[in-house]
């Protein structure tokens, strides 16, 4: 297939009859899209147009006013993004359809992610029968809407052993209590999955929380530097019961949880393929398109240089995702991978993002331009899913077979 049939993006506003076209208007100079099958590549081509036609211009408004355009949600449902863990696509397939979900905005693209990696796919593999019946023909639909509540205020990088919130059995219910932070969609869904520590076995188990029963409450994290668009929020549990039937059948212990981050993590890995993409390509357009001292700012050496690194970034990221696509199809994921890789790609999007800031000059520190946008969404991206340094640290015991994390003496 010819580099020329790749999905384009769309193109600038701005862009004059005057304007030179650039070769490799689509980027993909490593033809990473040109491994896609012709129904997979064509699907790709429609999702595309979609999300910067539609979701990328309306997100910037929402982004700055920090709410959620509701309204987008059919549209996305109707191009299958509320189903891509369960629809029988490649891995290389869904990894670039979250590729180009956070080249037109992250926050959706978060959006898009944990409601295939860590609900839909949660229930999909370890809830019953019964739950996977009632909840993910809604899911798939966008009809309904999960949060994954794992994170807990005092507890984040050291969850796995600090998990502090607790369900006690009382006959047929579970009575839950603690409190859940920095839980995406909370405020708005139907229900969260709740990770909470069993009193009788000390073992971490998962449940079905919905959304009104008594004692739950979601509160809104604003003021946020990036993600602006996801509703975080802070989850309180008081006395919260639920029914047996709301338990997950195939979480026994807190390795289930591993098994999902783990994927997640390299989910991540391609949003910061994705943000890159877009950093590039609100660059480019911007050197194309404006002139100092009579000449376009691209015809400047000092701006192909940062261009050239940001797409060097993004195709090193890209190329890094695609093998681990592969690994994936092949059952063979190791968190070692994962963690590397999300570590890696995020750390280069961070630098990109830096890059791109500075080559707008001051029109990059205002959202007006979108790269001020991309620049705060970055940060959240170098911390959530586990810390640059958590994900580093895992890959150097990986290395040396010594663990550095910190031993409580």
């Amino acid at each position: 297939m010819p580099l020329s049939e790749s999905p384009t993006p769309a193109t600038p506003k701005s862009r004059t009859s005057s304007t030179p076209e650039p070769a490799f208007m689509d980027v993909d100079l490593m033809h990473v899209w040109q491994l896609l099958d012709p129904a997979e590549h064509q699907r790709l081509l429609e999702i595309r147009t979609f999300l910067q036609e539609r979701l990328r211009p309306e997100s910037i408004d929402y982004w700055n006013r920090e709410e959620f355009p509701h309204h987008l949600l059919p549209e996305m449902a109707a191009h299958g993004l509320g189903n891509l863990q369960i629809d029988g696509s490649s891995d290389l397939f869904k990894g670039l359809v979250y590729v180009e979900a956070a080249r037109a905005d992250v926050s959706l693209s978060a959006m898009v992610g944990i409601h295939n990696e860590l609900i839909v796919g949660m229930i999909h593999q370890l809830g019953s029968k019964e739950q996977k019946e009632k909840w993910l023909p809604a899911l798939g639909n966008f009809t309904a809407l999960g949060a994954f509540a794992l994170t807990e205020p005092d507890h984040g990088s050291d969850i796995a052993g600090g998990l502090a919130t607790t369900a006690t059995r009382e006959g047929d219910e579970w009575v839950i209590n603690g409190a859940k932070r920095w839980i995406g969609a909370a405020t708005m869904a139907d229900f969260s999955l709740v990770w909470a520590r069993d009193t009788s076995d000390g073992e971490i188990k998962a449940f079905i929380v919905e959304s009104d029963r008594p004692g739950f409450t979601a509160t809104k994290i604003s003021h946020k530097i990036g993600l602006r668009i996801m509703q975080n929020a802070d989850i309180d549990l008081e006395a919260v019961r639920v029914p047996e039937s709301n338990r997950l059948p195939g979480v026994k212990n807190f390795a289930a949880a591993n098994e999902l981050l783990k994927h997640s993590r390299a989910w991540v890995g391609w949003q910061a393929a994705g943000v890159q993409l877009g950093i590039f390509d609100i660059a480019r357009d911007y050197a194309l398109e404006r002139s100092q001292f009579g000449t376009a700012l691209a015809g400047f050496q000092l701006v192909q240089l940062p261009l050239a690194e940001i797409l060097g970034n993004a195709m090193a990221s890209l190329s890094l995702m695609t093998d681990l696509a592969r690994i994936q199809s092949s059952g063979d994921l190791e968190m070692v991978q994962a963690a590397m890789a999300k570590s890696t790609t995020t750390r280069l999007a961070r630098e990109s993002a830096a890059k791109g800031r500075a080559l707008l000059g001051g029109n990059g520190i205002t959202t007006d331009h979108e790269m001020a946008k991309l620049f705060g969404d970055v940060e959240v991206l170098y911390t959530y899913e586990g810390t640059y340094e958590i994900n580093s640290l895992i890959v150097g015991r990986a290395m040396t077979g010594i663990s550095a994390f910190v031993s409580g003496h």
